[in-house]
């Protein structure tokens, strides 16, 4: 695939600025940049969802200018995105074949063909499940591979894989980015690999290309890059060693006790004493399955929970999130566009749902609320600072900067902040910035952080200490900077970590 000149803007807002790329088959070319720098509209631009201003798209020898979804699958275009577009009560065979189903003259479906077909490209890619499974009993990593395996069917030249391993756990990811190389390396497809995860790209990319601000800043092969020039290429700016890693600056000894558990526990998790104090950024680890979500959630109020808490001393027995929200507790989940983003509100309504009571003197003062609106964006560094703009209209940094804006706003009230996975699908600029406000946050008086990650580098980078949950249990607590080999061996379950059980 060729692509010259590809331009889009959306009314005066200029998206794509003649964008020149060349993919070569058998290689993964790794495609980077900050949220907002136009990637999305590249790949809709590719995949046949968004129509470009100009420019042209060749596809083994054939000029375009641009697709629908039908013709660029016929031209050879494949793309799966980060949230799949799979049907959890369909079985993996009718996944495969939504939409495009084999019929006889009589058009019945040919489901005996349709199973012998997609066994064969299941067993292509590794799956080890039968085809007839239905998707709602498998694994995120599994669903996946479905996907690829949907995307095989069409027999493309060129897969475009957008954030993969977002929701993936850590031995997920490495199967999956066994299959990729694969699939480029044998197979012979030409793979756009979209991620923020820098590790990935060192793993497995051939090519590099660095979208900024709509333009391609530079493409090199991997052999001539370091993470340095990565982050600086991605950021705009010189970074230190520290700095390209996000290293935050930790504070010193924690203050008083601001979170006290004992023996506190939530259905489907670990049964959990520890004492948080002013100032501390507490990880939880743990592979899926482990309770991780689960715990944090419970100490939201949303789920049912058990044992002992404490905040800054005072008992408390948390059975709603509103209940958790009104002593100074806060959740930001995981799944941002479910549980977080409201759509359709503005930017100025996502980050002050939860304070126009606050605001308001027994009426709504606009004033009032253009300022802190103004005033939150300027600390997060909100691009564009559009506080009319939709909350769908941001990428997915900024759009995470709006929902933790919610909680990190002066007078917010929270003491206790709450986060799942909080930089999940963020480029590496927004997450150096998020890391910096969530430490400022908690240098506040009184506060403290608590976040569930599956990111050792961000654990490393953001934790004072680190629960390890196994099995619905506590594996160990440890400190930040435990390294990724004692966090993955804490996390197994206990058979097989054998003489390592504490």
């Amino acid at each position: 695939m060729t692509i010259r000149g590809l331009t889009k803007s959306y009314g005066t807002s200029v998206v794509l600025r003649g964008v020149d790329l060349d993919l070569t088959a058998g290689r993964i070319h790794a495609l980077l940049g900050p949220n907002g720098a136009g990637k999305s509209t590249l790949l809709g631009c590719l995949s046949g969802a968004v129509r470009p201003d100009s420019g042209t798209i060749v596809v083994d020898g054939e000029t375009h200018e641009g697709f629908t979804p039908s013709s660029a699958l016929r031209s050879g275009t494949a793309i799966i995105y980060q949230h799949l577009e799979l049907v959890d009560d369909l079985s993996a065979v009718e996944n495969i074949f939504l939409g495009s189903e084999l019929r006889t003259r009589f058009g019945t479906v040919r489901r005996r063909e349709q199973r012998r077909i997609a066994a064969e490209l299941l067993a292509r890619v590794g799956a080890d499940f039968h085809p007839t499974r239905t998707l709602s009993s498998l694994t995120m990593g599994q669903k996946q591979v479905v996907e690829i395996a949907k995307a095989l069917r069409h027999q493309p030249e060129v897969l475009i894989l957008d954030e993969p391993t977002a929701a993936l756990s850590a031995r997920e990811t490495e199967m999956l980015l066994a299959l990729v190389t694969r699939l480029a390396h044998e197979s012979g497809l030409a793979i756009v690999y979209v991620t923020h995860l820098l590790r990935e790209v060192t793993a497995i990319a051939d090519e590099v290309s660095v979208l900024r601000d709509g333009s391609v800043e530079w493409t090199r092969p991997k052999s001539e890059l370091t993470l340095e020039i990565l982050v600086e290429a991605i950021t705009g700016t010189p970074v230190t060693g520290a700095s390209a890693a996000g290293v935050a600056a930790r504070p010193g000894e924690a203050g008083p006790p601001v979170l006290e558990l004992v023996g506190f526990r939530a259905a489907g998790a670990a049964e959990v004493s520890l004492t948080i104090g002013a100032g501390e950024v507490v990880g939880v680890f743990g592979l899926l399955g482990s309770g991780r979500t689960n715990l944090i959630e419970a100490l939201a109020g949303a789920r049912p929970s058990q044992g002992g808490l404490r905040l800054a001393g005072r008992p408390l027995r948390l059975t709603s999130p509103r209940g958790a929200r009104r002593v100074g507790i806060a959740l930001v989940p995981s799944d941002r566009k479910v549980q977080s983003l409201f759509s359709s509100l503005s930017a100025q309504e996502n980050v002050l749902m939860p304070h126009y009571r606050r605001l308001s003197r027994w009426l709504r003062r606009s004033g009032a609320e253009q300022r802190t609106f103004r005033a939150v964006a300027e600390r997060m560094s909100l691009h564009p600072m559009a506080p009319g703009l939709a909350g769908d209209g941001f990428s997915g940094g900024n759009a995470q900067k709006l929902v933790m804006g919610r909680w990190l706003m002066d007078g917010s009230g929270v003491t206790v902040l709450l986060l799942d996975e909080p930089t999940q699908g963020v480029d590496v600029g927004a997450r150096v910035e998020l890391h910096r406000m969530i430490r400022e946050f908690a240098r506040e008086s009184e506060r403290a952080v608590v976040f569930v990650s599956s990111d050792v580098e961000e654990l490393n980078v953001l934790a004072d200490r680190i629960v390890v949950l196994a099995e619905s249990r506590v594996a160990g607590v440890v400190p930040g900077d435990t390294s990724e080999r004692d966090l993955l061996t804490l996390a197994q379950p206990a058979e097989l970590r054998g003489s390592a059980v504490a």
